[in-house]
């Protein structure tokens, strides 16, 4: 199982981080160590000092396929979670000044929390997902499918022709805007369209 995740999918993210919007999908890998399963708490690593959320929609795979045409893209996934990207804004931030690669910031242990699946056919248009995110009950993040850049069935398509996807892979479709920073004892909590998919605490 890998974990694939999206960059940059919303253009108010991109705003608030100062980024260039993309012509293209920007994608990177997490490892499987790198999964925080259901309702399980986040603990802060001791290497940084700033660890933000990042609220996702993430589609599971449900079988093999590479090349996708995107019109059959959709077939190739079952269900959708909310999950977050928490990123090590410090390190990452240091990173990039110098010109290396994220993972240190991006794929460390528990990085990649996931919620609770819904299947897809319980929702009538996959177009139209909505995502919330909360901190201690407060709305950080919201946002539909319909807002993204580049679409899931595209980003399917796009991803399998650089990468085999496999049953079980987890594809993060980015966050919009509203990241921002947690702290011991924060609780989050997602929803898709209205249904509570992650609770979690920071520990």
């Amino acid at each position: 199982m890998k974990i694939i995740c999206i960059g940059r999918n919303y253009s108010e993210h991109a705003r608030e981080m100062a980024a260039e919007l993309p012509q293209e999908p920007v994608f990177f890998l997490k490892p499987d160590t790198a999964l925080l399963r259901t309702n399980r708490p986040f603990y802060i690593p001791d290497f940084t000092q700033e660890v933000h959320y990042e609220g996702e929609l993430v589609f599971r795979i449900c079988k093999n396929g590479k090349h996708i045409p995107e019109r059959l893209a959709l077939s190739y996934v079952d269900a959708v979670a909310v999950g977050v990207d928490f990123t090590a804004r410090d390190v990452q931030n240091e990173l990039k000044r110098k010109g290396l690669p994220w993972e240190k910031a991006k794929a460390f242990d528990g990085s990649a929390a996931c919620g609770h699946f819904f299947m897809l056919s319980d929702f009538g248009n996959l177009l139209d997902l909505n995502l919330e995110l909360r901190l201690n009950g407060q709305v950080k993040q919201k946002a539909a499918t319909r807002e993204m850049l580049f679409p899931v069935s595209y980003l399917i398509g796009y991803v399998s022709r650089f990468i085999t996807l496999r049953q079980g892979d987890l594809l993060y479709t980015g966050t919009p805007a509203g990241v921002g920073p947690v702290a011991i004892g924060d609780e989050i909590t997602g929803f898709i369209n209205g249904r509570l998919s992650l609770r979690m605490k920071i520990k």
